[in-house]
């Protein structure tokens, strides 16, 4: 049910290997991909958002082949990801930024420590603990999933083929497969999702404090700011009806050796040392809103088939 992705780099090396050169020319690509006005305009423009071919050109006054030219560019070199969506006329490209810094190690005589990179996706509708209060439900692909405001569907199978969840109050929990136990100390931990109140309908004015616990660890809380379905979401599915949750926010927790941050602004105290990463073969994530909460207003939580952000529940660790 999970995706990994690992990157390993190896510097302080005296000999050329063919792991050196791919890296150099992989870097050579990517600079040249940068080097042009447009794209990166085109990567502006893709910030906290996705968006089809004829958007990008229309928001940037480009012609559509040129814009594709660039947006090819941008994915040969992995700047940007797309995947194909339904749209008005039949089939769309939807195109989202992958990065938002883009690191150059330049050649180093000097040793360096070696640094590793681990991503581990996790679906939705994988939580494997919960709280849930109602209204609550699940939707996959192609329908809702069982009979809504119905708690007891939380502990069905059918969960694991969720694309949105949403609870009143409550919480899930979620147990990533924990790649540093035993292993070297982590460095950082990134927790992103795409996520927003709950209201019933939805309402554009409607807060919710949700909170992050990592290994029984409280990161902090967060407050949603609405339930958005002023638009629909570029990923939604056509079924889905437009008065309902069409969208959230993509939100990015990191705790490092500093403290914790929620999109790169100060949340809490927590360190990356607290949560004795190295003590059990998982990682438990809990999300949710507290029964104490000052803004009650419930979670909807977003994966790769509905919203904007066409990804599940994305842990990476650096180490």
């Amino acid at each position: 049910m999970q995706a990994f992705d690992r990157h390993d780099h190896n510097q302080n090396r005296t000999y050329v290997t063919a792991d050196d050169i791919v890296a150099r020319e992989q870097n050579i690509a990517i600079a040249k991909s940068l080097a042009s006005a447009p794209r990166l305009r085109i990567l502006e423009h893709l910030v906290n958002k996705v968006a089809s071919l004829s958007q990008i050109a229309l928001a940037l006054e480009m012609p559509i082949a040129t814009a594709s030219m660039h947006l090819a560019s941008l994915e040969d070199v992995g700047l940007v990801s797309s995947q194909t969506a339904p749209g008005k006329r039949g089939q769309q490209r939807i195109y989202s930024r992958l990065y938002d810094t883009v690191v150059f190690r330049l050649p180093e005589t000097q040793s360096s420590a070696e640094v590793d990179h681990l991503n581990i996706q996790m679906p939705v509708g994988a939580f494997v603990d919960q709280k849930v209060i109602a209204p609550c439900g699940m939707a996959g692909a192609e329908s809702v999933i069982g009979k809504l405001d119905d708690p007891i569907l939380f502990y069905a199978a059918e969960r694991f083929e969720a694309q949105l969840v949403w609870l009143s109050h409550g919480y899930l929990e979620y147990r990533f497969p924990n790649p540093v136990y035993e292993r070297e100390n982590p460095k950082s931990l990134q927790l992103s999702l795409e996520l927003c109140s709950e209201a019933a309908p939805s309402a554009g004015d409607w807060q919710s404090d949700i909170f992050l616990e990592i290994n029984g660890h409280r990161v902090g809380v967060w407050t949603s700011p609405a339930d958005f379905s002023d638009k629909r979401g570029n990923l939604t599915p056509a079924w889905w009806p437009d008065w309902n949750s069409q969208y959230g926010l993509l939100k990015v927790w990191q705790i490092d050796t500093e403290g914790s941050t929620v999109d790169g602004r100060p949340l809490s105290k927590l360190r990356i040392a607290e949560l004795h990463l190295r003590e059990k073969p998982f990682i438990a994530i809990r999300i949710g809103i507290d029964d104490r909460a000052g803004n009650k207003g419930g979670l909807n939580i977003f994966g790769r088939g509905f919203g904007n952000h066409p990804q599940d529940i994305v842990l990476q660790i650096d180490y």
